[in-house]
């Protein structure tokens, strides 16, 4: 998989925890497999980027949300959506150091890298 890209939508939050952790979980290993990973959060999973707010999953035999979202910072990148994080009133200052906000030309621009596969949670 080196060489390859990975871009990760995640746009639930605690409400769906199970699809959080699928997307969290297979976000880490692509990292941790050697992919160029990409991880965007949307709706309420912007949540996850505010610093002091990753929220706990509490879902058996499933790692930790916020060991997931650090193992992707520390390999790749992980971005909140513009809007996403203007209707929720988050910031960059609030932001887990690593994550960044960008909008659809970022998300686009990513997915139609010939080398990137694009999945949705």
């Amino acid at each position: 998989m080196k060489g390859r890209a990975l871009v990760v939508k995640l746009t639930c939050g605690v409400e769906a925890p199970e699809r959080c952790s699928q997307a969290l979980t297979v976000a880490a290993t692509a990292a941790a497999a050697g992919a160029r990973i990409s991880l965007w959060l949307t709706g309420d999973s912007s949540w996850f980027a505010v610093e002091g707010r990753v929220p706990s999953l509490d879902l058996a035999h499933a790692a930790p949300a916020e060991e997931l979202l650090a193992a992707v910072i520390a390999a790749g990148r992980v971005t909140v959506c513009t809007q996403c994080a203007a209707r929720r009133g988050i910031t960059e200052e609030q932001l887990v150091t690593g994550v960044r906000i960008a909008g659809a030309a970022a998300f686009v621009e990513e997915c139609l890298d010939p080398e990137a596969q694009a999945l949705v949670y």
